[in-house]
C-alpha cells in the first residue's frame, strides 16, 4: 500500500518535468526563429535618395532606409554602393564605417547613409550617373522570404567630378534616423 503513493508521486513528477522541458524547448525554438538582430533585406525597407545641401563645390545626398510596417531588421557599416553610367568614379567607403554600431530599423523608423562628392569641375570633366545601387546585407528574411539584394535608385543628384584630382564618391556609415546634413 505504501508503494502506490510513491509510484503516483514519481509519475506526476516525471509528467511535470516533461511538460516543463517541452515548454523550454518550445520557447527556445520560437526565440531563435525570429532574431531581433537580423540583417535587412531589400524587401524589408523602402529606400530613397535624399538630396543634401551643397556648398563650396561639396555635394551631399543620403540613401535613406525606412522599415516597412511590421518589419524589424538591422543595418551596419557602409553598405556596398555602385554607380551605373559613371565608370570613372571610384566609390570609397568610410574606413570608420566598418566599426560602426548596428542600427535597428523597425516599423517605419528610418536610417540613412551619407554620400559625398565634389561638383566643381568644367562640364567636360564631370559625369552624371544614371542610377545608384546599394546592396542590402541579407537576401532572406526570418520568415524565409527571399529578395534580390540590389536596391537600384535613379540618380537625380547632378554630376560628379571625373578628373584626375577629383573622382570619388565617399560612402558614410549607416546611422539611425532620417537623412541630416
Amino acid at each position: 500500500m505504501s508503494v502506490r503513493p510513491h509510484v503516483r508521486r514519481t509519475v506526476v513528477a516525471l509528467a511535470v518535468t516533461g511538460a516543463a522541458a517541452t515548454a523550454v524547448v518550445a520557447a527556445a525554438g520560437t526565440a531563435s526563429a525570429m532574431p531581433t538582430d537580423f540583417a535587412c533585406t531589400a524587401s524589408q525597407v523602402d529606400t530613397t535618395l535624399v538630396a543634401g545641401s551643397p556648398g563650396a563645390g561639396q555635394r551631399y545626398a543620403s540613401v535613406q532606409f525606412t522599415a516597412k510596417p511590421g518589419e524589424t531588421c538591422t543595418l551596419q557599416g557602409a553598405l556596398p554602393v555602385a554607380l551605373t553610367g559613371a565608370e570613372g568614379i571610384t566609390v570609397t567607403p568610410d574606413p570608420a564605417a566598418a566599426d560602426a554600431p548596428r542600427v535597428t530599423v523597425t516599423d517605419g523608423a528610418p536610417a540613412s547613409m551619407l554620400l559625398h562628392w565634389t561638383g566643381i569641375e568644367a562640364p567636360e570633366h564631370q559625369v552624371e550617373p544614371a542610377s545608384v545601387t546599394v546592396t542590402a546585407p541579407q537576401t532572406t528574411t526570418p520568415r524565409g522570404e527571399t529578395s534580390d539584394p540590389a536596391i537600384t535608385l535613379p540618380w537625380n543628384q547632378g554630376p560628379l567630378d571625373d578628373s584626375a584630382e577629383a573622382h570619388e564618391l565617399f560612402v558614410g556609415a549607416v546611422t539611425a534616423g532620417p537623412a541630416r546634413y
